[in-house]
């Protein structure tokens, strides 16, 4: 049986490497791709669910990390930080530069219920932006805020496609997993059937498949 695939695109966040590794964590095998390498790695491996990385660009900026959004239709998609803003600018919402930078925990409050924030039961989360959604997409609902950032999170359930200001994938956002849990198995319906050892495995065969009977070398990092 093929395994599914979360493809992560990277837009330059320090902790895209971290939300590949929860995901795996979850059981579900994922795999990292610069931004600018998407569109032929969607073509080439037909992800099952696709996450957007934060990163240190603005949306605002001229010639900043882009994603067609078409190659995401049809795809549950969660964007983080970053990633959010980048769905509202390409989908029709309004990303402004935020008064009042967030970097740090904060509260997340007015949090529906019945939504990927509302999977959270502890309300504290760890922010790092200076641009935020003011209005939503057409489609897209607000379901979290904080004090100073409007649209802490947003959704538009019908297409599967998800938004949230705050890094999920950090331990300063202590209820953080469940809510990529939800993604993964709520949202996207993923199985949740790989393991390490299957990575190994698959590994090992594809490359006996392209060396055969030539010799490899390897060099591994610690």
């Amino acid at each position: 049986m093929k395994h599914q695939l979360v493809t992560v695109v990277d837009f330059g966040g320090q902790y895209t490497q971290l939300i590949v590794r929860r995901v795996r964590e979850h059981g579900v095998y994922s795999e990292m791709v610069p931004w600018q390498s998407a569109k032929e790695h969607f073509e080439k491996n037909n992800p099952d669910a696709v996450i957007l990385s934060g990163g240190p660009k603005s949306v605002l900026q001229e010639n900043a990390p882009t994603i067609d959004p078409k190659l995401l239709e049809g795809i549950p998609t969660l964007g983080i930080c970053y990633g959010q803003q980048l769905l509202c600018h390409t989908l029709g919402g309004k990303v402004v530069p935020s008064n009042e930078r967030e970097y740090g925990r904060r509260h997340l409050g007015k949090i529906e219920p019945n939504t990927l924030a509302g999977k959270l039961t502890n309300d504290l989360v760890w922010m790092s932006h200076g641009d935020q959604v003011v209005d939503v997409p057409p489609g897209f609902r607000v379901t979290a805020s904080t004090e100073s950032c409007p649209v802490a999170a947003m959704e538009d359930d019908a297409r599967k496609i998800y938004g949230v200001q705050f890094h999920p994938e950090v331990s300063h956002t202590p209820d953080g997993k469940k809510v990529l849990h939800s993604f993964l198995f709520d949202k996207a319906k993923l199985r949740g059937d790989w393991t390490a050892e299957n990575f190994i495995e698959d590994s090992l065969k594809s490359i006996r498949e392209t060396v055969g009977d030539g010799k490899v070398l390897c060099a591994v990092s610690g």
